[in-house]
């Protein structure tokens, strides 16, 4: 195998997940502390590769959302090894008995969880991604193979670097991280492809990333996928409370998954709310149905296409809607089951909501950028699965393990 070709990084990818899978919590967190601190100490290095990555990028012409997940900044940095600390300090779920009986025979039966083994990260200009989904498949056991973008590749060898470094101080193999350098289209297609190197495939990006790894992939993947997120506002919200929430739901950073795409209000108050809450998305390019149109004559119409698009950016969809089955009606028919919530002091409107919202997460009166590992209390994420396989939502390191049974006898033999 030519050194540095898919099969040979996948084949120094297993051995590193063999002993890695045996390694103690001690020093997985060990290798975790270290590999934050590599961050610190390769800060120069890996800002200044970013920011050609981003120079590059506003030169193509790219988008603002785009160039928002490319840039790093220190700020952005200290939270990515902020993650790093945040997982070494959680439970290691490797080992863990999830339940365990006694057959009337006296074997002893358990299920215990196990790293899957090599997860590949396939994923798009999200340079903290390399950070997060290495820590997160390090304290699970997992060797983690990434295939990042072109238009992040700098970024993306610098803080390999520095995770490979860290990593090795604590006497673990660096190939317990490994990136992918070459960033020809095809390499995608061959990576998905890696059917006995990779034991979970996790793509992280747009549409178009995630049509090819469902048309091509021969390797289980679990999809981090689109965010269509709504906020219902129903007739019994508290307005101050609703407002908070629309505007952190929409401004606080645009361009994620959590982000809400889609404002749902109440008819009853519509005339009082709408008026309110475009005042308070100052920048925020609106675009509204035809009840909405009335009582904010200003704003664009919104077309089906509106209604079913992750914006990624400053332009919202408003809809208003006649009761809480009406948002329920709409919400089922463009989610995509990331993430919903609703805005209410009626405490059986918010039952309802949770009980027949199809979403990975359904919120009571908080914003939906609260949908996140970091936030929810997990450490860092490896994505946010839309699936209904044993992975929903923020996945974390319960989610990164697989179980295998242990049964344990005296001689029992079967009849």
């Amino acid at each position: 195998m030519p050194p540095g070709s898919l099969e040979e990084l996948g084949r120094r990818s297993r051995a590193a997940a063999r002993v890695l899978a045996t390694a103690t919590t001690a020093v997985k967190n060990d290798a975790l502390e270290f590999a934050a601190d590599a961050l610190g100490s390769g800060r120069a290095e890996i800002l200044g590769a970013n920011a050609a990555d981003v120079a590059r990028a506003e030169k193509s012409g790219a988008t603002p959302a785009v160039v928002d997940r490319l840039r790093l900044s220190d700020a952005r940095l200290d939270e990515m090894a902020k993650g790093l600390r945040a997982v070494a300090a959680l439970a290691d779920p490797v080992g863990q008995v999830v339940e365990g009986w006694v057959r009337p025979n006296g074997l002893a039966v358990r299920r215990v969880r196990v790293p899957l083994g090599v997860v590949g990260i396939v994923y798009e200009n999200r340079p903290n991604v390399t950070s997060d989904a290495a820590g997160l498949c390090v304290k699970s056991g997992n060797a983690a193979f990434l295939r990042g973008s072109a238009g992040a590749i700098g970024s993306n060898k610098a803080i390999t670097a520095a995770l490979r470094s860290g990593i090795a101080k604590a006497g673990l193999p660096a190939d317990c991280v490994l990136l992918v350098e070459d960033t020809r289209h095809d390499t995608v297609q061959e990576f998905v492809r890696l059917r006995g190197v990779i034991d979970c495939l996790v793509p992280r990006g747009g549409p178009a990333l995630v049509a090819l790894v469902v048309e091509h992939a021969t390797v289980p993947y679990v999809i981090d996928g689109d965010g269509n997120c709504h906020v219902y506002i129903d007739a019994d919200a508290d307005l101050d409370v609703a407002e908070r929430i629309v505007v952190n739901a929409k401004t606080q950073r645009p361009s994620v998954c959590n982000a809400m795409e889609t404002l749902l209000v109440h008819r009853a108050i519509a005339p009082v709310a709408l008026p309110r809450f475009a005042a308070a998305l100052e920048g925020v390019e609106l675009v509204g149905d035809e009840a909405t149109r009335a009582v904010l004559p200003e704003v664009g119409v919104a077309t089906e296409t509106d209604f079913a698009t992750e914006f990624l950016g400053l332009r919202l969809s408003v809809a208003v809607v006649d009761d809480l089955d009406g948002a329920l009606d709409h919400i089922a028919r463009y989610s995509t089951g990331h993430s919903e919530a609703i805005v209410t002091r009626d405490y059986e409107a918010a039952r309802r909501f949770v009980r027949e919202v199809d979403a990975a997460a359904v919120l009571v009166n908080a914003s939906t950028r609260f949908v996140d590992g970091g936030e929810l209390g997990l450490g860092a994420e490896i994505g946010i699965s839309t699936q209904k396989l044993h992975a929903r939502g923020p996945m974390g390191l319960c989610e990164l393990t697989s179980v295998k049974f242990v049964i344990e006898g005296d001689g029992q033999i079967r009849a």
